[in-house]
C-alpha cells in the first residue's frame, strides 16, 4: 500500500513536500513515480525514481523546480515542489512497480499500485 500526504494549497511561487509511505512491501527493488491528475485532464507523469539506479526522471516542465528523493530505509519517497504555479493544481499521486521496463516508466497504466492522491492546489 502507498499513502500520500503533505498537499494542501499555497500561492504562486510556493513550495509542498509531499511524503509517499509505503508499506507492506520494500521499495527497493521498486521503480517509484509521482503522477498528478487536474480536473478534465488525464493522469499525467511528474517524475520517477527508477529501481536500479535511483536515476532521476522529469516531466520537462517541472525540471528545475520539482526533486524526487527516496529513502529506503524508512520506506518513503519524497516530491519536493518548489516555484508553483496554478498550472501544478492537481491530485498528485504516488506509484510504484516492480517490474516495470524502462520505455513504459511514464505510462500510468503500467504501474501496478497507487496511492490515494493528496490535493495540491496553486492560486494565483
Amino acid at each position: 500500500q502507498l499513502a500520500e500526504s503533505g498537499g494542501g494549497q499555497v500561492q504562486t511561487g510556493g513550495s509542498l513536500r509531499l511524503s509517499c509511505t509505503a508499506s507492506g512491501r520494500a521499495i527497493t527493488s521498486h521503480t517509484m513515480a509521482w503522477f498528478r491528475q487536474a480536473p478534465g485532464k488525464e493522469r499525467e507523469f511528474v517524475g520517477a525514481s527508477w529501481r536500479s539506479t535511483g536515476r532521476l526522471y522529469y516531466k520537462d516542465s517541472v525540471k528545475g523546480r520539482f526533486t524526487i528523493s527516496r529513502d529506503n530505509a524508512k520506506n518513503m519517497v519524497y516530491l519536493q515542489l518548489n516555484n508553483l504555479t496554478p498550472e501544478d493544481t492537481a491530485v498528485y499521486y504516488c506509484a510504484a512497480d516492480l517490474q516495470l521496463i524502462f520505455s513504459s516508466m511514464r505510462i500510468a497504466e503500467q504501474y501496478d499500485y497507487w496511492g490515494q492522491g493528496t490535493q495540491v492546489t496553486v492560486s494565483a
